[in-house]
């Protein structure tokens, strides 16, 4: 499976390095993490660590394969 999560604002490399399973970019005010997920579990542990962290997630969607 492949994810989109998209996070409010701008990421900077080392927020975005605690990510190192995700590709990043950043674009119209919103830090897109993308890649693949191995199963539900990684799936929440990504977002877990998004709210640890204090980003925002506006949005999470499935990629096609």
């Amino acid at each position: 499976m492949r994810y989109e999560i998209r996070v409010e604002g701008h990421m900077s490399e080392t927020l975005a390095g605690l990510f190192p399973e995700l590709d990043h970019v950043v674009m119209s005010g919103q830090t897109v993490l993308f890649g693949p997920i191995v199963d539900d579990a990684h799936l929440y542990g990504l977002l877990a660590r998004c709210q640890s962290l204090g980003l925002r997630v506006v949005e999470m969607r499935q990629l096609p394969e």
